[in-house]
């Protein structure tokens, strides 16, 4: 991955450089048809000084962690290395121009006609003067084309360090979202399945019919479990079916001491929801409302439209402890909402009469932002 990127940088840079060269070439033919012999010569030590320095520029920034995102402190040091390789620049060019002769011929030294100055001291101070004037004219023509370089790499980076982000950011979520899927799966107790089983047990001899019909029940219900991680939303009516099953059974255990109702608007049958969310709450309920008294508890289930949402109420008789609204099935019903519907959905548990609790889940109409 390294090498890759290290060629398409290189890639990049010579594809960059070669066009700034092929456009200051193509323009100046426009502008001037016939160009100075030293045109070329000059623009080809340009293009190779451009190479280099901004290659050394491109070193420092990762030396010294110049990448995005940066502090303000990073701005500076970054300012700082622009000016240090636009100085670079623009003198190295200069040095070579005047090495090579890489400049117009036809400038005279007739201003130097003092008698105290001796030929070769004209010559040194003419050839300063020149060099000096050559690195001022690259100063200020040249750096833009770094400062443009710059701007481009930085902005390449920041891309980079976005796309980056957001790709974590969505690994991240998947990641989330099969933990806890898995996660739901596994909640199915297994308490409840060696109570089904001996209840399944108990009724074989007693009743034979309604044994084979509790084994189906069952067998939903684990099938159910094991697909939970297969699919992020399944129909109302299935999840309800589901629940059902498992109320079926746990009357098997309870008998008259568990008492069901369902206030159901067939409109919402065919809404989606996340699968096994239902299952969670009514367990909830039995746990906290059989589980932990001694008397008859009811469980009621409604279902209905509002303002555009799916409002599941599950309601049991009992009173709501503090430690139960941070238990780990509701936590994991809030962390799933908040993943599948980016905020659009609602889950609360409060005491909603002196004797009831009630569980309520708002969700969009089939709107689910994957």
């Amino acid at each position: 991955m390294k090498k890759l990127h290290s060629s398409f940088y290189w890639t990049c840079q010579l594809a960059g450089w070669f066009s700034y060269g092929l456009t200051i070439i193509f323009f100046s033919y426009i502008l001037d048809k016939q160009l100075s012999p030293i045109f070329y010569p000059r623009m080809a030590i340009n293009i190779v000084l451009g190479l280099l320095i901004t290659h050394l520029l491109r070193t420092a920034m990762l030396r010294f962690g110049m990448r995005p995102p940066m502090t303000s402190n990073k701005w500076w040091k970054l300012f700082f290395l622009f000016v240090v390789s636009s100085i670079l620049y623009s003198a190295l060019a200069s040095f070579i121009f005047e090495i090579f002769k890489l400049y117009d011929a036809g400038k005279s030294m007739t201003n130097y006609s003092l008698p105290d100055l001796s030929i070769q001291q004209i010559a040194q101070d003419w050839r300063s003067a020149r060099v000096v004037k050559r690195f001022l004219i690259s100063l200020i023509f040249d750096t833009p084309i770094l400062l443009i370089w710059m701007s481009v790499y930085i902005l390449w980076h920041y891309i980079e360090f976005s796309n980056a982000e957001e790709i974590q950011k969505i690994k991240l979520e998947s990641t989330i979202k099969e933990l806890q899927l898995k996660t739901i799966k596994s909640q199915i107790n297994p308490h409840f399945i060696f109570n089904a089983l001996n209840s399944i047990r108990a009724l074989v001899d007693e009743n034979p019919i309604r044994a084979r019909q509790a084994i189906t029940e069952l067998s939903n219900i684990l099938r159910s479990s094991i697909l939970v991680d297969k699919v992020e939303i399944a129909p109302f009516e299935k999840e309800l079916n589901i629940v059902k099953d498992y109320l079926a059974l746990e009357y098997i255990r309870f008998e008259d001491r568990l008492k069901i109702e369902y206030d159901i608007d067939s409109n919402t049958l065919v809404n989606q929801m996340p699968p096994m969310m239902l299952q969670t709450l009514v367990e909830n309920a039995i746990k906290h409302g059989l589980g932990k008294h001694a008397g008859d508890c009811t469980i009621k289930i409604s279902s209905k439209y509002e303002a555009q949402k799916h409002v599941l109420v599950v309601e049991n008789t009992g009173h709501l402890e503090a430690e139960e609204q941070g238990g780990f099935g509701l936590k994991s019903t809030r962390d799933r909402l908040n993943i599948l519907y980016r905020g659009n959905a609602q889950f609360d548990i409060y005491q909603g009469l002196p004797d009831v609790v009630t569980a309520k889940l708002v969700i969009p109409i089939s709107n689910l932002k994957n």
